[in-house]
């Protein structure tokens, strides 16, 4: 269920610079919930499928770049930009996988969103929401950002499920592998992950 919640996380898009950013989750997330559960062939597990859902109406809305640099930790600002961008690279496809798969898990949930706390003037949010279906809901909690010119929006760079901001997870996970191998090594670590899960799922 966790994973089903986390997938839902990524579920924003620059619909409308005006537009609330609960609302725009809670918009979103409907869609492709909607999508998931209208489309034979998405509910049978058709992974590509629900990968293409993933990296098309989810994955572009995400900033990514922050996120990775977050993930990597002080690293980040040593690495060469040929190495951030390998690490950019894996870094979405493993996120991708990882929410395609759970999307694979979707069966009846739904997303209610709890109140907004902000000013108009924020530039960084906090959004909660809970997710409900079999089972006792779930709080999910999306730190957000309002992001300037071309494309302008709000947009995710961290998730919280269960009381765990997943960019933290990963900062901890891969600062043990920079100090043990290096940036070079942490990119063929997520190159090795990436090509045993799609090995793995088809």
């Amino acid at each position: 269920m966790a994973a089903v919640v986390a997938s839902l996380a990524l579920t924003t898009t620059a619909y409308a610079e005006d537009e609330a950013p609960d609302a725009l989750i809670k918009r979103v997330s409907n869609e492709v919930l909607d999508t998931l559960k209208s489309d034979k062939s998405l509910r049978n597990g058709d992974l590509s499928k629900i990968i293409a859902l993933v990296d098309n109406r989810i994955m572009p809305h995400v900033n990514f770049a922050r996120m990775t640099a977050s993930a990597v930790g002080p690293a980040w600002r040593q690495a060469t930009p040929e190495q951030q961008k390998r690490l950019q690279d894996e870094f979405k496809t493993l996120l991708v996988r990882t929410y395609a798969g759970a999307l694979s898990q979707v069966s009846d949930q739904t997303i209610a969103m709890k109140p907004l706390r902000a000013n108009p003037d924020d530039k960084e949010i906090v959004v909660r929401s809970e997710i409900k279906g079999r089972g006792d809901p779930i709080q999910l909690d999306y730190r957000m950002e309002k992001t300037p010119g071309q494309g302008a929006g709000w947009k995710i760079y961290n998730i919280n499920v269960l009381g765990v901001w997943l960019v933290d997870t990963y900062r901890s996970q891969f600062a043990q592998q920079i100090n043990a191998k290096g940036i070079d090594g942490l990119i063929d670590i997520l190159v090795e992950q990436n090509k045993t899960s799609a090995n793995k799922k088809g």
